[in-house]
Parts: C-alpha cells; structure tokens; sequence
C-alpha cells in the first residue's frame, strides 16, 4: 500500500498529528513514546489495523511462520505469588500442584521421537527444590537423547531465582546453562516493567531491570530470545509504551530478540478477577501498535492457545506476522487462566489451514526463523 493509496482510504487529516506518525511510517522513521501514546488515546481500529498491515508487508509480505514444537512444563509449585497468575500454586500448598521428575520430562520429550518437532519449550512454576544444578543434567539428557532438538527454556523470574540458590552470577549462571544444552530463552516474565504496576501484581520477583539484563547476557553470549509484556489489567497506555521502550532500546544494543508477544491478560481464578478482560477491539489495537512501535523486532506473535483460533487468526490482519507452533495439550499456564483453548493442540493440517484461510502463506519455521518448508502451494 502507497502512502496516498492508505490517505484515501484511511487518512484522517483532522488530526495532524496522527497524520506525521503515518508520515513516518511510510518513510521508515521511528515513532516516539509520545508519538505511541497517542496511538493508543487517538487512532481508530482500521487506520491502526491498515498501517500495521503495511508494515507487515513491507517485512514479511504474506509469510505467516509457525513451527512444530512442544512444551515441558516441569511443575506449577512457586516461591511467588503473582496476582494475575492462575497458574501456579505456592510450596506450602504444594499438594494442589504437580512436580515432575527428570525421567517423568525425559520420557515426554522420548514421546516425540520419530515426529519432526524443532523445538522443546521449557517453563514453569519457581520451587524451591529444583536447582540449577538440577536442569543444567536435564537438559544435557535431552540432547544427549536428541541432539537436533532446540531447546528453548526458563524465564529471567525463574533462572534468576536459580542463579542466586546456587550462588552463581548471573552471567555465570548462563554460561553454565549454556554449555549444559540451552539454546534460546522465551520472553516469559516481563509482564509490566514499570515499577509502579510490577509492585502490585508481582513484587516478589525480578525486576525490569534483572529480566532486561538476563536477557542481555543471553543476546552476548550468542543465544537468542523473545520477549512478553503482559497488557489489559492494571497498567495504563504509558505503562505499554514504556515496557516496550525499553525493549527496543536493548534490541538496538544487542539485536538478540526474534520476536515480540503481547499476552492478553486473563482473569479466571486469580487475585486479579475482578479486574475486567480487553474487548477483541483493544486486543487488535494493541497487536497493530506493537507492530508499528516495535520496528528492529523481526517478528510479532500472536499465541493462539490464549487467543484462540479465530482471533489469532484475525491478528493476521494487524501487524502479525507468526502463531507460534503445534505446542500440545499439557500446556496449561493459559488454560488454567480461562484462555480460549482449553485443549491448546492443532496439527501442521490445522495451522496451515488457519493461515490460508486468512489468505496468508504458511512457512514451517525452526526455532530461529529458518524456514523449514513453505506451505503457500504444497499439500500438506
């Protein structure tokens, strides 16, 4: 879409200010925080939704990624109470939670042998009695089992927490993990980096600060990762453009993240239910700011478990350009939170199928945004 061709159909030139952001966009500048600001106070549905496309476009054309993979989440017993987590259970009531063992998380990744997953994503509660010490021979028994497997695992909340119990920096505690099989890290445990919200709804654990630095080290030691913000609870529109200020000024730095996932909050049993969802509106707004906000991340994720299907599918439309992977049905961190999949499973058929049906191109990715193969024309 040309400029002129986006001003006839979506221009608003009663609002000039609106007017020079689309400017910038069109021209490869970036917006301000105060510039994101007013998206979110000023700027319809459509005209967000159209200028995201087209720089979604402009990146990716009509790929739409998505990879095979599975999730190992090894308990849900936690040091931390986080208000909005409906999750997780805390160490004194660990009977209502499960703890799995090392060979229990080996014989799920020996479940897949002989499939062509690419990916094991590993993440869970914090316990106190499973130690760095402990996932470190974990993870050399799964590529020792299958090397080619790429294993992605553990937020700054919980290897920062690990990192301290074994009296490690955390430079050296990454390291350690490094060389025991870690790959990459998932974006988990940002939720809102402003200080004034983190103290309300997670106090107890890392900082903005830790998480960003985590990250850091991880991005300088050659590893990838992605990163969250967790949106539509307590936090207001500069709270949003604040947390993804700071990742885009550390993306600058180091150039490590893949990609950017917003995470709709949800509110079934947790401390936060009161506290009312984002309409399918905000949750389309929010994706297309990120999108334009967000411009040296690669990729933006929708994670259709805690969407569902049909709404991820419509975030193909505002700026996304990735629905993550097959995953399988032990993931439970969204469905316990009253997420629209209860049984977060769809095959390779299914996905491509979703991302055909919103007129997109299906490629099968790894880990890393390799394409492994492109599904725009071939049967599956």
């Amino acid at each position: 879409m040309t400029q002129a061709v986006f001003e006839q159909l979506y221009g608003n030139q009663s609002d000039k200010q609106l007017e020079r952001i689309a400017e910038k966009v069109f021209g490869g500048e970036r917006i301000s925080p105060e510039e994101g600001i007013q998206l979110f106070e000023k700027a319809s549905l459509p005209w967000l939704g159209a200028l995201a496309n087209h720089v979604r476009e402009q990146k990716h054309g009509d790929t739409t990624y998505f990879n095979r993979n599975f999730h190992i989440e090894p308990t849900n017993i936690c040091v931390f109470s986080c208000d909005f987590c409906s999750y997780s259970r805390l160490y004194a009531h660990k009977e209502e939670g499960w703890e799995l063992t090392a060979e229990q998380m080996l014989d799920i990744v020996k479940k897949y042998d002989g499939q062509p997953v690419t990916e094991v994503h590993i993440v869970g509660g914090v316990h106190p009695k499973l130690t760095l010490h402990f996932f470190a021979d974990l993870l050399k028994k799964i590529k020792a089992h299958r090397p080619d497997l790429h294993v992605k695992g553990f937020t700054p909340v919980e290897l920062d927490y690990m990192f301290r119990k074994a009296k490690m920096s955390r430079r050296e505690g990454m390291e350690f993990l490094k060389e025991a099989g870690l790959q990459s890290l998932p974006g988990g445990g940002a939720e809102i980096f402003a200080p004034e919200i983190r103290e309300q709804i997670c106090a107890d654990k890392v900082d903005a600060e830790g998480w960003l630095e985590i990250h850091r080290i991880a991005h300088e030691l050659g590893m990838h990762s992605n990163a969250t913000m967790l949106y539509g609870h307590i936090e207001r529109f500069h709270h949003r453009i604040d947390h993804m200020e700071r990742l885009r000024q550390l993306q600058d730095q180091t150039g490590g993240f893949n990609t950017f996932i917003p995470l709709k909050f949800r509110n079934k049993d947790n401390a936060m239910s009161h506290v009312p969802e984002s309409t399918i509106v905000e949750d389309m707004r929010m994706y297309a700011i990120a999108r334009l906000y967000m411009d040296n991340f690669p990729h933006l994720k929708a994670y259709w478990p805690m969407l569902g299907r049909n709404n991820a599918q419509l975030t193909l439309s505002f700026g996304v350009n990735d629905i993550d992977g097959t995953i399988d049905d032990s993931t439970k961190i969204y469905s316990m939170a009253g997420s629209e999949e209860q049984t977060p499973t769809m095959t390779t058929n299914e996905l491509v199928q979703l991302i055909r049906q919103a007129r997109r191109k299906p490629v099968e990715r790894d880990t890393l945004y390799n394409v492994i193969q492109d599904y725009s024309e071939a049967a599956v």
